[in-house]
């Protein structure tokens, strides 16, 4: 996705908004919208929208599996009885 491809002026979206719309939808590619010739602000299909909302998740989740993973690998961390048996301990 580049989305340098699709900088369009405010004035334009508001001029046509069916029609960008409908552009949105079918390529399911954001846009960026310009006001005095400055980006201001994207716009996107809302499923496009979720499913990049769904890939940031997946990735943070993984991105923190791994963490998990490297942390133990390096001897850190505890193991779950432990760590349940600290938690109950504490909040007693």
């Amino acid at each position: 996705m580049d989305i340098t491809k699709d900088i369009r002026p405010l004035t334009e979206f508001k001029r046509d908004t069916a029609a960008f719309t409908k552009r949105l939808r079918e390529t399911q590619e954001p846009a960026i919208l310009t006001v005095n010739g400055k980006a201001s602000l994207v716009v996107m299909d809302a499923k496009a929208w979720q499913d990049m909302q769904n890939r940031l998740e997946y990735n943070a989740t993984t991105d923190g599996i791994r963490t998990g993973l490297n942390q133990i690998a390096d001897g850190q961390g505890q193991n779950a009885e432990s760590f349940f048996n600290d938690l109950t301990t504490r909040h007693k």
